[in-house]
């Protein structure tokens, strides 16, 4: 509802140091109708299309003072976290990823 402009877009990539490749999302949205798959395609195109369709960025995008991260599976996001979990986390299909302690169950 709120995409990032071009330039905190860019940053997050950067700061994420990820290929932008990396944060587009393939299934349900117009990659395939826009030619996204094409290899040939530059960096600052496959950007254009992100902000021309906020649909394309893989998402969430998670920024805290440790660092920014791509967090799916969405316990991605533990990692980067100032705090340490404090009790348990369980995803929204059910599966425990942290303890009622804190401790990290995988």
């Amino acid at each position: 509802k709120t995409p990032p402009s071009r330039a905190e877009l860019v940053d997050l990539i950067a700061r994420m140091g990820v290929p932008v490749r990396a944060i587009l999302r393939e299934k349900g949205t117009p990659f395939h109708e826009l030619g996204l798959d094409n290899p040939a395609l530059t960096d600052d195109t496959l950007i254009d299309a992100m902000i021309a369709h906020p649909i394309l960025m893989n998402r969430p995008i998670v920024v805290t003072p440790l660092g920014v991260a791509l967090c799916r599976p969405s316990e991605a996001a533990l990692e980067i976290l100032p705090n340490p979990q404090r009790g348990a986390f369980v995803k929204e299909d059910g599966e425990k990823i942290v303890d009622e302690s804190g401790k990290l169950i995988v």
